[in-house]
């Protein structure tokens, strides 16, 4: 007869003391990142105290009047405000509707690329826009749509066409910094989607393929409904910074003419906060986007819950 031997269960306590040990590698490894986080992020969150005061430098943060709610009523009663605000997410949401598109899109063609030289080649191409700084592709599109020697002008001359300022109209303003940014960023934005689009059974394609399923209905049934979670994530990411409509862009492309169409939150935090001096204004405003950031990242994340059932807790 023989006999059963327990083994002692050992505390959680000490099972995880005993892992921490044993991690001390990887805790001194993203030290450095904790440091630098602190010091960059966390630190300078004192500064939203300047929100609520009339910050005077010479007076300092602890010395600065306090001035309750003021900073956020004149955000709403600034006769230009509203119309900042419509600027903004107008200019967001169609950047976050035609971004999602292009990128997708792309994903799904360069996916049906099977020449390997080919495809390396083409994503290259695609990609490099976006390590391209706004102020250099600024100054290359404001020279190609001057209205009077740029080349775009010059085509339309040619076809017997008046030149048009494009940068200088409220008309043609936007659909500019639509397109631009979507030339820029879609190639770089298509990575996710290929790196879903790998993971893929395809042993579905192979299934598919046997039913006599063309490429229009595989794509249809089998790939954009594998991508679903993906564009959920995507989607919850990018709602918060919906009130981001791209300062560098626009900041180095639009001009006086066009502030009607074209000026969102932070160039008019700029112009009103920073060069007007109000810096407390402009903390205010800071302040306000992050809090509709993060009230609609929750919200989104909610909805991707509930579409996709992809949850991070």
């Amino acid at each position: 007869m023989g006999m059963n031997t327990a083994v002692p269960a050992v505390p959680a306590k000490k099972m995880k003391l005993s892992r921490t040990k044993g991690s001390w590698g990887l805790y001194l490894m993203i030290l450095p990142a904790v440091v630098l986080t602190a010091i960059f992020v966390y630190v300078p969150m004192s500064g939203l105290l300047m929100a609520f005061q009339d910050y005077k430098p010479y007076l300092g943060i602890s010395k600065s009047p306090w001035v309750g709610l003021d900073q956020f009523k004149f955000l709403f009663e600034y006769p230009d405000s509203i119309q900042v605000i419509w600027n903004t997410l107008k200019i967001s949401f169609l950047k976050l509707v035609i971004g999602m598109i292009s990128t997708l899109g792309f994903a799904l063609l360069i996916n049906e690329v099977k020449h390997k030289f080919l495809r390396t080649s083409v994503q290259t191409f695609v990609f490099l826009p976006h390590f391209i700084s706004w102020v250099v592709l600024g100054g290359i599109f404001i020279q190609l749509l001057n209205p009077e020697y740029g080349l775009v002008n010059q085509l339309l001359k040619a076809l017997g066409q008046e030149p048009v300022f494009f940068l200088g109209s409220n008309h043609w303003f936007v659909p500019i910094v639509l397109l631009t940014d979507a030339w820029k960023e879609f190639g770089y934005g298509s990575i996710i989607y290929l790196a879903a689009l790998v993971g893929i059974n395809p042993a579905l394609y192979e299934a598919a393929q046997i039913d006599g399923a063309g490429k229009l209905k595989q794509m249809l049934n089998i790939t954009l409904p594998s991508l679903i979670p993906t564009i959920c994530v995507m989607l919850t990411i990018s709602l918060g910074g919906v009130l981001n409509a791209g300062f560098d862009q626009i900041f180095n492309l639009y001009n006086p003419l066009v502030y009607e169409s074209g000026d969102i939150i932070d160039t008019f935090v700029y112009r009103i906060g920073l060069i007007g001096g109000n810096y407390s204004f402009g903390t205010a405003i800071g302040l306000f986007k992050s809090v509709v950031g993060l009230i609609l990242i929750l919200v989104g994340y909610r909805i991707a819950y509930k579409v996709a059932g992809y949850k991070i807790f």
